[in-house]
């Protein structure tokens, strides 16, 4: 990443932003200043041809890269338009839905078959945001980049919601995974958008079905191809996924087929500067949607 005294090149999220590139965005910032951050994002988004294989625009990661310009002394944002307190919590709904009901035990063919739907409408979003803000380690935050997010249910005896998923944009740098694909920089960089992780996983905590966990996984994997291709024109070719080790074995991944890889440098995806190195090592898992996805994946294909 450049600074302040380098304006020949930025990078950002896999792209190397060239002087010239560098110079209208600087352009755009100073002349336009009565756009929001957002539509800045679009607008220089769709300047220098950011986007994604199906042609949206890459909004998210222009946002960040206009700010680590802006952190840089490279250019001045507008300011934040506020619509809450600075530092306030992403408020999670509490309805009757979302209360724990009695608890359902036993093994999943006896609450077959399992139904894995995407969410596409408010009622599914806000059911997903409940579900996980409230029941998964993690919580709810909204996710960067490409996503899907998947609600799954039971039907037997009757139709009912237990768990959610979701897949986001991979994460940029995992040294056991770049080493596994056999991955060197300008790899990675183009062939990164065939690889989704698997960001959130939750069974709500009164199901109690033995192997649900596993045949989810085993289900949303032979759709999740199909979705991210018609959503972002992309069809992955591998799922990571990390498990943190202190409070979770990541047995049903394995069960699922998952690789288990190794650890994490705990730096996080977004830390570039090695700032967090070792905080929080989480286990590293992949699950190869083809069989030659590592030669795909190196560009041998």
């Amino acid at each position: 990443m450049a600074n302040a005294g380098d304006n020949s090149r930025f990078g950002c999220s896999g792209r190397m932003f060239s002087a010239s590139e560098i110079a209208l965005i600087r352009e755009v910032v100073a002349t336009c200043c009565g756009l929001s951050r957002k539509e800045l994002a679009n607008t220089i988004s769709e300047l220098v041809g950011w986007t994604r294989a199906n042609g949206s625009l890459k909004e998210p990661e222009c946002l960040v890269l206009l700010g680590r310009m802006e952190a840089a002394g490279l250019l001045t944002l507008p300011r934040k338009q506020q619509t809450r307190p600075v530092g306030s919590v992403t408020s999670i709904p509490h309805t009757a839905e979302g209360e724990p009901v009695v608890p359902l035990s036993g093994r999943v063919e006896a609450f077959a078959p399992l139904s894995i739907e995407g969410v596409t409408d408010a009622g599914g979003r806000q059911r997903f945001r409940e579900l996980v803000g409230r029941y998964h380690a993690l919580g709810y935050k909204v996710p960067f980049g490409a996503h899907l997010e998947y609600l799954v249910s039971i039907t037997q005896p009757v139709p009912t919601v237990v768990g959610c998923l979701q897949f986001s944009s991979a994460a940029w740098r995992i040294e056991v995974r770049d080493q596994w694909i056999g991955w060197d920089d300008a790899t990675r960089a183009h062939h990164l958008p065939q690889v989704v992780n698997n960001s959130r996983f939750l069974l709500v905590p009164w199901i109690h079905i033995k192997n649900l966990a596993s045949a989810t996984l085993a289900r949303v994997l032979r759709r999740l191809p199909a979705d991210w291709q018609a959503q972002y024109g992309v069809t992955p070719l591998l799922v990571e996924t990390f498990v943190d080790a202190a409070h979770y074995t990541g047995a049903c991944y394995r069960a699922a087929n998952w690789v288990e890889l190794g650890e994490t440098s705990g730096r996080g995806r977004d830390d570039r500067q090695h700032r967090r190195h070792g905080a929080q090592p989480k286990r590293v898992l992949v699950y190869p949607l083809r069989r030659d996805a590592r030669a795909q994946l190196r560009g041998e294909r």
